[in-house]
């Protein structure tokens, strides 16, 4: 049965946690319990931040379950069933299905780099394998090619659940683009914490953030505050959290991230898979003064 619950507001893209090379779940537990506890809006566990490429098939619905049971309905559960491997999405999103997630999160294939009508065949194969909705996740600089406007208007005239988009291709024109093309039939949805406000100023209704892992409270009320069309006090939170925004992604996500809740206490490892690697010591100090000159209180 389809999920009849918005995917709209702060919706937090969960890291994963790990520990001597396992997933850390007791440390995933506690993250969603701060991240109910602030208030958040949805949960998106094993996306590209949940380091979803070098988590076997295993850990990702293991993941998922953990998540979804944790969560126990009180915000919607989007599951990361992306893939660059078309069967294994489909697989996964019916494997998702199964463990009682209400939506999907697929981003474009990567690296193979398809053509429009390949990314069309694609995400029509994993909208054939549920009916719950799916979020159609564009994001060029990492993939290295874009879902067109005109891909996501067709998926959504044959498939009425492919009815979100999460944008991180950095253009506020391309929101307006997509809204233009397919109206309320579509929730757009930013990939970029720093793009939220511009974003949703043009009609977006929320993000799926990377910042929220760490500052969920104060991702949840700017949002509400745009929302709410309040956008004198959203956009002096948006510049007090912009700096945080930024240097998050000092270096490859998640590891920044990671770090900074290792610092406050929230998950235990900073461990992250190779490719990716430690922190740099840098990058570290940096990440801290930022931290450091920013307060959820004040």
């Amino acid at each position: 049965m389809k999920s009849s619950r918005p995917f709209t507001g702060a919706i937090t893209a969960l890291v994963t946690p790990f520990k001597s090379g396992a997933v850390a779940y007791a440390d995933l537990q506690r993250l969603v319990d701060f991240q109910l506890k602030a208030g958040i809006n949805g949960l998106v566990p094993v996306g590209t931040t949940g380091e979803s490429p070098t988590l076997d098939s295993d850990e990702a619905l293991e993941v998922i379950r953990c998540v979804a049971e944790r969560t126990r309905g009180r915000v919607p559960v989007i599951a990361g069933t992306g893939s660059n491997n078309t069967k294994k999405a489909v697989e996964m999103t019916r494997q998702a299905h199964a463990a009682g997630v209400d939506g999907m999160l697929v981003v474009a294939p990567y690296y193979n780099r398809p053509t429009q009508e390949g990314l069309f065949q694609h995400f029509a194969a994993v909208a054939e394998a549920t009916d719950k909705p799916i979020v159609l996740y564009s994001i060029p600089g990492r993939c290295g090619i874009e879902i067109s406007v005109e891909v996501i208007a067709r998926l959504r005239a044959k498939y009425f659940h492919v009815c979100h988009v999460k944008e991180a291709g950095g253009s506020v024109d391309r929101v307006d683009q997509i809204l233009q093309a397919c109206g309320d039939a579509v929730t757009v949805l930013s990939g970029d914490d720093p793009l939220t406000l511009p974003f949703m100023a043009v009609g977006a209704k929320g993000v799926i953030s990377v910042a929220s892992n760490l500052y969920p409270g104060a991702v949840v009320k700017l949002v509400d505050f745009a929302l709410q069309g309040d956008y004198v006090r959203a956009r002096v939170l948006h510049r007090r959290l912009y700096p945080v925004f930024k240097t998050i992604f000092i270096e490859s996500n998640p590891t920044p991230v990671k770090a900074a809740l290792v610092r406050d206490g929230i998950i235990s490892a900073e461990e992250v898979r190779a490719p990716l690697c430690p922190l740099g010591a840098a990058s570290r100090k940096t990440l801290f003064r930022v931290l450091d000159a920013y307060s959820p209180r004040k």
